[in-house]
């Protein structure tokens, strides 16, 4: 009797323990589903300048947890997801330690022939690597296609010792130029891309950089666009997705860390018939795979492509118009713009650009060749303020002389009776 006493007491125990334990579970599921149903959602991808009907028609989004495209010639942002929020650029970074060697070799402080001894702390970097002996040496030229092809860290570290005496220098110098860029997001702490918690970027800074490269060191940048390298009888691939595809891409580096995740950038470049040239920057990150990577970046590639039209309206050293001119030995002068106008507008908006001459109050002779003597503006959609492009003089014009001017006052008077 009394050990059936104690049963049913152990039963009702249990049975107590177990409702507990559900209302429990329960409670904390209802809690969880609250926190779940408060969180905001992440913002869409947005195309900046769209009017909401046209944007609804381009609408596109991605995987990856930051993503950027950038027109090259305007600088315009096609495209942005995230695109200031910080993360890790993991092996991009490698463009800013490239940069750097461009830098120095114009300022004449190295030459691609410059040998650098390569040092322990450079032979016994982790990750993907050169495969750099210690104790012996490289070319300057060399480890910048270990840096840029392979993605070598060894080489990284290398290039900015010998470059700048130590890696933290180099890295303090690879900030300070991103600074300089207007990049005030960007911290770098090493110049391989190695994971540090405070070695920062944000994919609108990476793209500013990548448009530097290709702006300031047009005659480095080609190297960007080699498949492979040979280095101490080890070949290795460029591990850029979309060199390959035949989509124009011809740069400019991966990149992956367990915190930045799978990320590349890319500058694609197309030319009509006419050879007039657009090129895109894209930056993606934060990928899961080196998959996703690929297809994401190729189908924000196709989709730049498509959507949107980089139209040329002048070109450098192409008369375009006659300025009049007054107290010159000639009435007029031709003019051109002082870089090549172009405008980036969604493909189904390009017959809204509009373009306006204006030249100066007074255009008075002497002039010389180059001066400024009006602006150039083209006003097309997506963009709040029109463009403004500087219209240049073809040729000089001189100062009339004395006679000249008393036979043109004559003329004027008789002229306009």
């Amino acid at each position: 009797m009394a050990n059936k006493f104690i049963l049913t007491l152990m039963m009702a125990s249990l049975l107590t323990c177990v409702e507990a334990n559900q209302k429990k579970h329960k409670k904390k599921s209802v809690l969880k589903q609250a926190v779940v149903e408060i969180q905001p959602a992440p913002p869409p991808p947005v195309i900046p300048g769209v009017p909401a009907a046209i944007a609804a028609s381009l609408r596109i989004d991605t995987q990856a947890e930051q993503a950027l495209i950038m027109d090259y010639n305007t600088g315009k942002v096609l495209f942005e997801k995230n695109a200031d929020v910080p993360m890790y650029p993991s092996s991009m970074t490698k463009i800013m330690t490239a940069y750097m060697a461009f830098d120095k070799m114009k300022r004449g402080q190295v030459q691609p022939t410059t040998p650098v001894l390569i040092s322990e702390k450079a032979w016994r970097t982790g990750g993907s690597r050169m495969f750099l002996n210690v104790n012996t040496q490289a070319t300057i030229d060399e480890l910048l296609h270990g840096v840029i092809i392979q993605s070598g860290n060894d080489a990284s570290v290398a290039l900015a010792e010998g470059l700048s005496g130590s890696e933290e220098i180099f890295a303090a110098e690879m900030t300070q130029k991103a600074h300089e860029f207007g990049c005030m997001q960007t911290t770098f702490k090493n110049a391989s891309g190695l994971p540090d918690p405070d070695h920062k970027t944000t994919a609108r800074d990476l793209a500013t950089i990548a448009y530097r490269v290709i702006h300031d060191y047009p005659e480095h940048y080609p190297l960007f666009a080699k498949t492979s390298y040979t280095y101490g009888g080890i070949t290795q691939p460029n591990r850029h997705p979309l060199l390959d595809k035949n989509i124009g891409c011809d740069g400019l580096k991966t990149g992956m860390t367990d915190l930045g995740g799978y990320g590349v950038v890319s500058s694609i470049a197309t030319t009509d018939p006419n050879g007039n040239t657009s090129r895109y920057i894209m930056i993606v990150n934060g990928c899961r795979t080196s998959n996703i990577r690929a297809t994401e970046s190729m189908k924000l590639a196709n989709w730049a492509q498509k959507a949107f039209t980089s139209v040329p309206l002048a070109k450098k050293g192409v008369s375009i118009q006659n300025a009049p001119v007054y107290g010159g030995a000639e009435n007029m002068v031709p003019v051109s713009v002082s870089k090549d106008a172009y405008v980036t507008v969604p493909t189904i908006m390009k017959d809204q650009i509009k373009y306006e001459i204006k030249f100066d109050d007074s255009v008075q002779a002497p002039i010389a060749q180059g001066q400024t003597l009006g602006k150039f503006l083209i006003t097309a959609p997506m963009y709040e303020q029109p463009l403004e492009f500087d219209l240049i003089a073809d040729k000089p014009v001189e100062q009339a002389g004395i006679f000249k001017k008393i036979w043109r006052s004559i003329t004027h008077i008789f002229g306009g009776k």
